[in-house]
């Protein structure tokens, strides 16, 4: 295996194209342009928690980034630097190679320069920081939610969950599920475009890594109402049902707008040929307080919400 520095060198260090100063020094340099806020976020992968210990290297790549990508989505911020911390075992060249590939082939996709990080020994972990722009005042937080707003979802809630449990045994699909599934699972696809599209239209929006209902939940708290859903053909029951209520991993867009918004909304689902689906609305309610409905109107109590990583 190469030395710390060697593996740098040789897998993780590219040209840039908007950063002053990368990969190579003490820190980086970046010039954020004038009249755009930065928002930073960052996430942690781990195997066995994250990710499984025979995951194919450049699918992971591509997924450690992505994930960190649909933070930026979820603000309407356009993606600009990321910084990547990895903690690897003895791999092979092979192995550390293939994840750079899907690394930068991710990067590429969205225009994302890497300008630094660390390397050490130990069992696998990565950790990207994130940073976009987004224009003064535009963001989207989740506080900003408002009584009597349209709730919607982008694509299909719930494949990468299902896709998991495949694999591990809980379930058997077939094609062509078990393709998208796991496709969904490995190769998660930021919403950036719609994540821009809905500034100025989308009173607040959260990618959906927890499931949707905790996401919905974090969003509820934060803007201190509640919600009644009634999701359009939700299965029955069952596993596939707890998959698009509480799976998690799919990295779709969780998002409110204004009921007036409806049908500029379904011209954007068109113009980005993306599903995005109304699910419920926003309520005065009690603050977090969350109502679920079957399509013939009865209530639906969930068993879970989503992922708790210390529960």
């Amino acid at each position: 295996m190469p030395s710390e520095f060697e593996l740098i060198a040789r897998f993780f260090t590219r040209g840039t194209s908007h950063t002053v100063l990368g990969v190579g020094d003490d820190g980086a340099l970046i010039a954020p342009t004038p009249g755009k806020e930065l928002v930073i976020s960052t996430d942690l992968l781990v195997e066995g928690t994250h990710f499984l210990a025979d995951a194919d290297p450049e699918a992971l790549g591509w997924k450690t980034l992505a994930v960190n990508i649909s933070d930026m989505a979820a603000m309407g911020a356009q993606p600009r630097w990321a910084l990547l911390a990895a903690v690897l075992p003895a791999s092979t060249v092979d192995w550390i190679e293939a994840f750079a590939r899907g690394f930068f082939a991710c990067a590429d996709s969205h225009g994302v320069d890497l300008i630094g990080g660390d390397t050490t020994r130990g069992p696998r972990a990565f950790c990207v920081t994130i940073i976009g722009e987004v224009p003064a005042g535009q963001a989207l937080r989740r506080d900003g939610a408002k009584a009597g707003d349209s709730i919607w979802i982008s694509g299909k809630p719930g494949r990468a969950a299902l896709g998991l449990a495949h694999l591990q045994g809980r379930t058997t699909l077939a094609e062509p599920q078990l393709g998208e599934c796991l496709a969904a699972l490995h190769r998660p696809q930021p919403r950036i475009s719609l994540g821009l599209a809905l500034r100025g239209i989308a009173s607040v929006a959260i990618d959906v890594s927890d499931g949707l209902l905790a996401d919905l939940g974090h969003v509820l708290e934060q803007s201190k109402l509640g919600a009644r859903l009634q999701i359009p053909n939700l299965p029955v029951a069952g596993l596939e049902r707890d998959c698009v209520l509480a799976g998690g991993d799919d990295y779709e867009l969780l998002f409110t707008a204004a009921a007036g918004s409806d049908s500029d909304i379904a011209a954007l689902a068109g113009k980005l040929q993306l599903p995005l689906t109304r699910i419920g609305e926003i309520v005065a309610g009690p603050p977090g307080e969350l109502v679920l409905r079957d399509d013939s109107g009865s209530i639906i109590t969930p068993a879970c919400r989503g992922y708790d990583h210390f529960l």
